[in-house]
C-alpha cells in the first residue's frame, strides 16, 4: 500500500487533462444552462419554470466545480475563453478568483489542522476550547455551523463570506469583491425590472438559493462527518488528512453529474491536479483509494453531519452538543 508522497507521485500521471473533454465537458454544461434558461424566461407553463429553475440551480454546482477545478490550474490552462467564461462566472456567483484561490489553497494546506482548519472552510473548535469560550464566542461558532446558516450558504458564504467580509479584510487584494456583487445583484435587478417578480424569482433568486445551499453543505460535509478526524500540527501530514478528514461522498448518477464528482473528495485532496472527470477512475486504479470514510445526501447522513461540533481530542471524534458536557 502507498502512502505519503508515494501515493501522490504514483497518481501524477493521472493529473493531466485531456483538453479536448475538458472542453466538451464546458460545452455541455453551457449548453445545459440555455436550454434551462431558455425553459424559465420563454412562455413555458409556470411548472416547467419551476422544474428548470431547480435543474439551473444545480447546474450551478456542477459548473462552479468546474471553476473550481480551473482554479487549480487542472483544467484547461492558458485558453483565453475559458479565462473569460470562468472569470465572469465566478464574479457572478459571488467567488471571484481573487478570494476563492487565496481561501482554497489554504484549505488544501491545512485541512483539518486544528485552529488554523477554519479559513476557507468551517471552524472546528476543541471540547476543551468550547467549554473555555464565552457566551457569545459559543453562539456565534454555533451559528456559523448552524444548519440554517449553512443552506443558506447564498447568503452567508458567498455574498458575505467571499465578498462583503474578503473587500473589508483586504480592499487592495480583493477589489474584485465589489464587481462580483455589482455584476450579480446587477442582474438580478435587471431582470426584476424587465421580466418581473416571477422571473427574478425563478430566474435568479431560486438558482442562487439551491446552488448556494448545496455548495455550502459540501464543503461543510466534506470535512465534518461521522469519522473524520482532526490533529494538532505536530501530527498533521497532507495525505493522511486527505484520507482521514475528507470523505467520499455517495451519490447517484445525476447528482454525481451535477456535482462533477466532488464527492471523489479524499482523491481531490490527495492530488488537486487530477481532473474531476477522471477522479473515478482513479479510485479504480488505486486500493488506497477504494475503502475511504463515506457520507451520503441520505437525510440521516446529513443529520448526523449537522450535529457534530466539537473535536474530542480524548474520543479522537467529532462530538455534539448532547455530549458537550459529560
Amino acid at each position: 500500500m502507498l502512502e505519503g508522497k508515494d501515493l501522490i507521485l504514483a497518481t501524477q500521471k493521472y493529473a493531466k487533462e485531456e483538453r479536448g473533454k475538458s472542453w466538451m465537458h464546458l460545452i455541455i454544461t453551457i449548453l445545459t444552462f440555455v436550454v434551462l434558461y431558455a425553459g424559465i424566461f420563454m412562455g413555458t407553463p409556470i411548472w416547467l419554470k419551476i422544474i428548470c429553475s431547480i435543474f439551473a440551480g444545480l447546474n450551478i454546482v456542477r459548473m462552479f466545480v468546474m471553476y473550481h477545478d480551473y482554479a487549480h490550474k487542472t483544467i484547461l490552462r492558458k485558453a483565453w475563453l475559458a479565462e473569460g467564461i470562468f472569470t465572469f462566472f465566478g464574479l457572478y456567483i459571488l467567488a471571484p478568483l481573487s478570494i476563492w484561490r487565496r481561501s482554497h489553497d489554504y484549505h488544501h494546506k491545512h485541512n483539518s489542522k486544528l485552529y488554523t482548519s477554519s479559513i476557507g472552510s468551517f471552524p472546528i473548535v476543541t471540547k476543551k476550547k468550547y467549554l473555555s469560550a464565552t457566551p457569545m464566542e459559543r453562539t456565534i461558532y454555533l451559528f456559523i455551523r448552524h444548519p440554517l446558516t449553512i443552506m443558506a450558504g447564498y447568503i452567508f458564504a458567498f455574498a458575505y463570506g467571499m465578498c462583503i467580509k474578503s473587500f473589508m479584510s483586504s480592499k487592495e487584494k480583493h477589489w474584485d469583491s465589489v464587481l462580483s456583487l455589482t455584476i450579480h445583484y446587477g442582474i438580478g435587478a435587471l431582470i426584476w425590472i424587465y421580466c418581473g417578480f416571477t422571473l427574478f424569482l425563478l430566474g435568479f433568486l431560486l438558482p442562487s438559493l439551491i446552488s448556494g445551499g448545496i455548495g455550502a453543505y459540501l464543503f461543510y460535509a466534506q470535512h465534518n462527518f461521522p469519522g473524520a478526524t482532526f490533529s494538532e500540527k505536530d501530527g498533521w501530514t497532507y495525505v493522511g488528512a486527505a484520507l482521514e478528514s475528507s470523505s467520499y461522498m455517495k451519490m447517484n448518477p445525476v447528482m454525481r453529474w451535477f456535482t462533477a464528482n466532488i464527492g471523489y473528495h479524499h482523491i481531490h485532496h490527495v492530488n488537486a491536479r487530477i481532473p474531476f472527470y477522471r477522479l473515478p477512475e482513479v479510485q479504480r486504479a488505486f486500493e488506497e483509494f477504494q475503502h475511504p470514510k463515506i457520507t451520503s445526501l441520505n437525510p440521516s447522513d446529513i443529520i448526523d453531519c449537522f450535529n457534530l461540533k466539537v473535536w474530542d481530542p480524548e474520543l479522537q471524534q467529532m462530538i455534539g452538543l448532547d455530549k458537550i458536557k459529560t
